[in-house]
């Protein structure tokens, strides 16, 4: 991930001042001369209404432009601020994290998961998007990742879609737990909410930054 440097953003922060307090003089400079300008005009030989009228339009063309620039710069710390800046090298590459992972028809997914301590078996449960389990699959216990080839308990590969797992860990037939697996999912973009920033995955969901376990190239 490519780091920003406080030396860039203390160079944007005082080019993007400066470019204000020169647009903010302007606009002043640009008021008091139309103002000394009316009151200093000849009573007997007053502004040419059409020479007023460009003027006020040039006033408020600065004005609007002051305006826009004080937006901009609104916009630009909201950004900087909430942190989104710094995941949006994360577009494009893989994330690992416990969610749903979407399954292209082909390609086995592969997951990642932990075995409760003491387990003597453990099982891979699969469920299609409607919550449906499809199919059981039992894993070795001293493993720690497992790859789903698509197919369901009867050995008919399923559609591409999206699909959920979860581990049953169990001693002497006694289950002891049960977690979602920890797949790997595509990022897709980076959005910026009331509740902060957000990650959307290629699988539909959306999870904050700090659930991601690991990062990985999109061709790893």
């Amino acid at each position: 991930m490519t780091t920003i440097t406080a030396a860039s953003g203390a160079a944007t922060t005082t080019n993007t001042y400066t470019a204000k307090e020169t647009i903010s003089s302007d606009f002043q400079t640009f008021l008091k001369l139309m103002t000394t300008q009316l009151q200093n005009q000849d009573p007997t030989s007053p502004i040419d209404s059409s020479d007023y009228a460009a003027q006020l339009a040039q006033f408020s063309q600065v004005e609007q432009q002051v305006k826009t620039n004080d937006l901009l710069e609104a916009l630009s710390s909201q950004l900087g601020g909430s942190g989104m800046s710094q995941y949006a090298d994360w577009v494009g590459m893989r994330a690992l994290a416990q969610t749903p992972a979407l399954f292209d028809g082909e390609t086995p997914v592969t997951m990642a998961f932990d075995v409760a301590s003491g387990a003597d078996q453990a099982v891979l449960v699969v469920k299609n998007a409607a919550g449906t389990e499809v199919t059981r699959l039992p894993v070795p216990v001293d493993a720690s990742e497992v790859a789903w080839n698509g197919t369901d308990a009867s050995g008919n590969l399923l559609g591409a879609g999206v699909y959920s797992f979860s581990f049953e860990s169990y001693s002497n037939g006694e289950l002891l737990s049960a977690n979602a697996a920890q797949v790997y999912s595509g990022i897709t973009e980076v959005r910026l909410g009331t509740g902060g920033v957000t990650l959307l995955l290629d699988n539909g969901q959306e999870i904050a930054p700090g659930d991601v376990v690991a990062l990985c190239a999109a061709n790893a």
